[in-house]
């Protein structure tokens, strides 16, 4: 008797190490799929890092892949992100249903969407750049007082403050 229920046992550890064992692959080929995939590491680049996406950082993506234009506007955009989220920022699992109405709306497959999202790498940041300026930017052309130095913050030998020019020691009660 004691012999067939450790082989009972046995059987049951090794069924239930086994259905582990496959839950733990399970895991592994969706964890590299979503690696593969490359559209969890684009919404983690521009969300930095947070769990969730706002509207403007949606508009963004769409911005930076140059998919925004023809059928797909800003306002379409805006439309997905209120119908999808339900309130003012997107997890993953919509952001994902998000993207799936956009690639709707704009004529395209949900994989080519997707492909042009990831190929952008990430946010672009723009900045203005200021132009040179002759006359702030070219030591040569500084004239007077500045073309030898400019003029000194700090004169020793000068007044520089009221007490300086009069005594008011008898004024003061204290």
């Amino acid at each position: 008797v004691c012999r067939v229920r450790c082989v009972q046992e046995t059987v049951i550890n090794a069924e239930y190490m086994g259905s582990l064992k496959m839950i733990r692959e399970e895991k592994k080929v969706a964890v590299a799929a979503e690696k593969k995939d490359g559209l969890n590491e684009i919404f983690l680049k521009y969300t930095s890092k947070k769990p969730d996406m706002d509207g403007k950082t949606f508009f963004k993506m769409f911005k930076d892949a140059g998919l925004v234009g023809g059928n797909l506007s800003q306002t379409s955009i805006d439309l997905v992100f209120a119908k999808e989220s339900k309130a003012k920022k997107m997890n993953k699992a919509q952001f994902l249903k998000g993207l799936e109405a956009c690639a709707t709306k704009k004529g395209i497959s949900v994989d080519d969407l997707k492909n042009k999202i990831c190929s952008v790498g990430g946010p672009k940041y723009k900045g203005t750049k200021t132009e040179n300026v002759k006359w702030f930017d070219d030591k040569s052309t500084y004239t007077g007082v500045h073309a030898n130095g400019g003029p000194s913050t700090v004169d020793n030998d000068k007044i520089t403050s009221i007490s300086q020019t009069c005594d008011r020691t008898s004024a003061d009660v204290r």
